[in-house]
Formats: structure tokens, C-alpha cells, sequence
């Protein structure tokens, strides 16, 4: 299944009820599962970015209704990588 890094960054809103962080990362897994796709770990970062979440989804599509969902919310803003693992990257070198 293909892997992402998704960066967030607290919105006005999102920092203002922060306390309600982990029941809303609660519910993106949740919101995840829903399409067919896992959130592998969450980091808190310091920095530009506020969090990093690497996960997997079936499809770019599936990510990316995934993270539109979220960020409808109105709590986060994100930015999403697409992230092959080394045996692929090791496939696309190979293929130059």
C-alpha cells in the first residue's frame, strides 16, 4: 500500500481547543480505517510544522479525501508527501 507524510500545522481554531487534540487524532484514525487506510505514527514536532503523520492508504485518492476531510474541520491545515520506501526508490534509481 502506498505511504504518505502528511505535515500539520494548529489552525486559530485547532490551538485554541488543543486539549481536544488526542480525541480528534482519535477520530483520524478512525476517519483513516474508513478508507482503507491506517495511521502508521504521530509526531508532535517543534518547528515550522506542529505534527508529522506517516500513514498508508490504498490509493492517492483514498489520502487525499482522507486529508480533505480533515482539514474541513477546520482544525489543521496539512501538507502531504507521497513517500516511497527504499525498495522502490531503489527500483525508480535503478530504472534511470
Amino acid at each position: 500500500m502506498p505511504h504518505y507524510v502528511t505535515l500539520v500545522r494548529y489552525t486559530q481554531q485547532g490551538i485554541s481547543k488543543i486539549k481536544d487534540s488526542p480525541s480528534r487524532l482519535d477520530s483520524a484514525k478512525k476517519a483513516a480505517e474508513k478508507e482503507k487506510g491506517k495511521i502508521q505514527a504521530w509526531y508532535l514536532t517543534m518547528g515550522r510544522y506542529d505534527a508529522v503523520l506517516i500513514s498508508e492508504f490504498p490509493s492517492d485518492e483514498a489520502c487525499a479525501k482522507f486529508a480533505l476531510s480533515a482539514g474541513s474541520l477546520g482544525n489543521i491545515s496539512t501538507e502531504t508527501l507521497k513517500a516511497f520506501p527504499e525498495a522502490d526508490y531503489r527500483k525508480i534509481i535503478g530504472s534511470l
